[in-house]
């Protein structure tokens, strides 16, 4: 019950598992963003809460989780109240434009941004910008497409079909827009980007052990979503690892900084993560 890629850091160990790359990638998230004791934390998109569990339980902070899904909001409530964690994490059922309880010493978005719609990019980053303290850190996690090819260049097999097919079953309202034009949007809100990485690989194996995970429980998912959907969630799956190998959709990490007013940003000299 984790959103987005995980961060695979152990190599070709056969007792490192999807659980543990996961784990990994919360670690590495809440050191990109400095989290320390009794700082705040917003996680805009929490899913089913699992980083903001991480980000209270490892670093002491307090943590607010949105998500527009009752489902995934019960789900995570039950999780926080079982771990203790009830007095630290708050997770809300509201849309990110209706958070106004900032200022936030950090924020993070993970796996939401794909479904803003281009459109929408001015006031997502003018929003998060205006909930941070100055110095508050921004780690924007979300898939990328490439850039369109120059005119006169052959079309990449696959891509149309394959776009249609999400946006018919799994995604109707995402899009995916290059990684140039997320840094140059937040900018455009008030950031200054600092970092900058790309996991498209990471991304492409934790597909393969989701769909190993579906296959391996087959009758189990078809009991609980049906056949129809069970299969085409394989098959997204499926599909979108191979997109990641061959380049054609990416997910990168943009870390990002309001600074303060004269110009500080209070980033390490030295990058540690």
């Amino acid at each position: 019950m984790v959103y987005s890629c995980a961060y695979w850091t152990g190599g070709d160990d056969p007792s490192y598992t999807l659980e543990d790359a996961q784990r990994d990638k919360h670690e590495m998230i809440c050191r990109k963003l400095g989290l320390e004791e009794g700082m705040r934390l917003l996680d805009v998109g929490c899913g089913w809460g699992s980083l903001v569990l991480h980000a209270a339980r490892e670093y002491g902070v307090t943590a607010v989780g949105v998500t527009l899904s009752q489902a995934q909001a019960e789900f995570a409530k039950r999780r926080v109240a079982d771990a203790g964690l009830g007095g630290q994490v708050e997770v809300r059922v509201q849309d990110w434009r209706d958070v106004d309880d900032g200022p936030y010493d950090a924020i993070a978005s993970v796996g939401m941004a794909e479904h803003l719609g281009a459109q929408m990019w001015p006031e997502y980053a003018a929003r998060l910008y205006d909930l941070l303290v100055p110095s508050g850190r921004l780690l924007n996690h979300q898939i990328v497409r490439a850039p369109k090819r120059r005119a006169g260049s052959s079309p990449e097999p696959g891509r149309s079909h394959s776009r249609t097919f999400i946006d018919a079953y799994v995604f109707p309202d995402g899009e995916l827009i290059p990684v140039a034009d997320v840094t140059s949007r937040l900018e455009q809100g008030g950031f200054e980007v600092r970092d900058v990485q790309n996991l498209r690989e990471h991304y492409s194996r934790t597909l393969r052990a989701w769909v190993a995970n579906i296959e391996g429980a087959w009758d189990r998912a078809v009991a609980l979503a049906g056949d129809p959907r069970a299969r085409v969630w394989r098959l997204y799956m499926t599909g979108s690892a191979l997109s990641f190998d061959a380049g054609r959709i990416g997910i990168h990490q943009v870390l990002a900084v309001r600074r303060n007013t004269d110009g500080r940003s209070d980033m390490p000299m030295v990058r540690t993560v």
